[in-house]
């Protein structure tokens, strides 16, 4: 039996694991994704390269999983809310997004993910399904459940990925040129301007008439 005085072992290496995460965030932040080597991540957090290997297979997976949420795996996945009032349901989850981004640690975590996306291209797919994928699923869902409510327009004309874009995109090019504050109103705005266009005889088909 381990003495009280001796972390057992899954707790040894969640401290490891834990570690490592903060010790490659922290770089990150300091030094970039480029200059960014598994010897200095292990000699941050204080543990062999192989612990690192044993977990990871690349510096780029080790980033991806220290700027996921705490607590967020290889399978996570999260729902919004459905009350029945989408409009509502939608202003409430991005009016707490908008909280989020008015947050500096918060946005300075996003900035440096964004920037070594531009630099190292190879990572775009992983981040692409693994940080952004789930809340971008969770959105399609909350339509899609919508649109099977007769809330919104159904059809081969609806493209439900292009109706979160019109949700997400304009908040997030806002917020990466600094164009204007992230708030309460503007995300209602954004709200109200995409249920607009996906109420059932308002949408178009993107082919024109001669």
């Amino acid at each position: 039996m381990p003495s009280d005085n001796v972390p057992s072992r899954p707790r040894r290496s969640e401290r490891a694991r834990r570690a490592i995460l903060d010790a490659t965030y922290d770089l990150v932040l300091e030094k970039g994704y480029a200059k960014l080597t598994i010897e200095a991540i292990a000699a941050r957090a204080g543990v062999g390269k192989q612990t690192i290997y044993r977990w990871w297979p690349s510096k780029g997976a080790v980033m991806i999983d220290a700027f996921l949420p705490e607590g967020a795996g290889e399978e996570t996945e999260v729902d919004l809310p459905d009350t029945g009032d989408l409009a509502a349901d939608l202003k409430g989850v991005l009016r707490a997004t908008a909280d989020e981004f008015a947050d500096p640690a918060f946005s300075a975590r996003l900035r440096a993910l964004s920037a070594e996306i531009l630099l190292a291209p190879e990572l775009a797919p992983d981040v692409a399904e693994r940080v952004l994928g789930p809340g971008l699923r969770a959105y399609k869902k909350r339509l899609l459940a919508a649109q099977q409510a007769g809330v919104i327009a159904q059809g081969d004309d609806v493209d439900l990925d292009v109706a979160v874009e019109l949700l997400l995109g304009p908040l997030h090019y806002r917020w990466l040129h600094d164009l204007g504050g992230i708030t309460h109103d503007y995300v209602d705005t954004l709200v109200d301007f995409t249920l607009a266009a996906l109420r059932p005889g308002a949408t178009t088909t993107s082919s024109s008439s001669s």
